[in-house]
């Protein structure tokens, strides 16, 4: 079945803003791109700020569905690690220059509260899941682990657009082992 209009719309958005930039990429580039007219865009999206916020909420929701679908059936002591695994391998398929939501809070830090606070509410919610896996491993009580966590994977957005995949995942995944060593022997 054909994607409809508004996915379409969505998908080539979201690769345009990607590898372009939010505020270099312009309505005219999108819908040339998405081989609709104008008026298909503005049928399903008002304005580029809701085109901008609609790509922001529809890549986090698939963040967030992959990160679920690999943490379900993690055993209790694994879950964090596996929740780093799967971060990483999202980078590698889909986000090897950077996050997307990082990006729009720089662009548009100034510019709109809307798309700025919806960035900022990915982060956190990011954050909420590392707190609930650390403590379904147990770790819970280890104050700061989930904050340090969380700084680690916001790094590793960095790091593979300048370190490459392979060294940025190796890297992190060998902080994050460190983290968790260290949290678990001092609880003995």
């Amino acid at each position: 079945m054909p994607a409809s209009k508004r996915d379409q719309l969505l998908a080539t958005a979201e690769q345009l803003f990607y590898e372009q930039g939010f505020h270099a990429t312009g309505i005219d580039r999108i819908v040339a791109a998405a081989g609709v007219v104008r008026m298909t865009l503005y049928n399903h999206f008002a304005s580029k700020e809701a085109l901008v916020m609609a790509v922001l909420a529809a890549r986090h929701e698939r963040f967030l569905a992959h990160l679920d679908a690999a943490t379900a059936s993690a055993a209790p002591g694994q879950a964090t690690m596996v929740l780093v695994d799967a971060h990483g391998d999202w980078l590698a398929r889909y986000s090897q220059h950077g996050c997307i939501q990082a990006k729009a809070m720089g662009e548009f830090a100034n510019h709109s509260d809307g798309i700025h606070a919806l960035a900022a509410a990915a982060k956190r919610d990011l954050l909420a899941r590392i707190e609930a896996t650390v403590s379904y491993d147990g770790l819970a009580h280890r104050n700061g682990l989930p904050r340090h966590l969380f700084m680690m994977l916001e790094g590793s957005n960095m790091a593979v657009a300048l370190l490459g995949v392979q060294t940025a995942l190796s890297d992190t995944r060998a902080m994050a082992d460190t983290l968790l060593a260290s949290a678990r022997s001092n609880d003995q």
